[in-house]
């Protein structure tokens, strides 16, 4: 499911501000596999997460997700397969969209885009379905813009946006 060989990150190479934040990192994960990473900041926990999501590439090693390899591909490329929760309750949602509007990009992650209407009915009735399940009265708010919730409703968002098209590995940068 998730290959992870020998990883290694560098930043600011050769420089004064040289950090080696992974080094030789394996890990393999099967189907249904469950792990938590546990280490004290500036352990290389969200480096891990950012480079099997693809925020940044690697200096050397693989990343392989049911059975891809895509050490080389950009973010959006990735995109298909991982779901995503970061640290940061503001990271995660478009702030200027609805609710709606965020739950409708999530859904269509990894698909082609055209023009078409932002939301269908029926997309807007399984939405309002999969909001009511979190008991935060976010399927009244439908149309509300994501700037505008806590930060706890925020994150639940982006939780629901992350599992939303059930992704072949879910990365949860948070105690969620």
């Amino acid at each position: 499911m998730l290959d992870i060989n020998h990883i290694c990150k560098t930043f600011n190479p050769g420089t004064i501000n040289e950090k080696k934040a992974l080094q030789g990192l394996d890990l393999h994960l099967g189907e249904g596999d469950f792990v938590t990473v546990i280490g004290g900041n500036g352990a290389g926990k969200s480096t891990m997460l950012n480079a099997v999501a693809g925020v940044w590439p690697v200096d050397q090693g693989s990343i392989l997700i049911d059975g891809t390899d895509v050490t080389g591909l950009p973010e959006f490329r990735r995109a298909p397969f991982i779901g995503r929760v970061f640290q940061d309750p503001m990271m995660g949602t478009a702030p200027n969209m609805q609710i709606e509007e965020n739950l409708a990009l999530a859904y269509r992650r990894g698909q082609k885009r055209g023009l078409r209407w932002g939301v269908t009915k029926k997309e807007r009735t399984f939405y309002r379905e999969r909001l009511e399940i979190l008991g935060l009265g976010l399927e009244d708010r439908m149309t509300v813009k994501a700037s505008l919730l806590s930060g706890g409703q925020r994150q639940a968002l982006t939780l629901l946006m992350a599992a939303l098209q059930k992704p072949k590995l879910l990365l949860l940068d948070e105690h969620t």
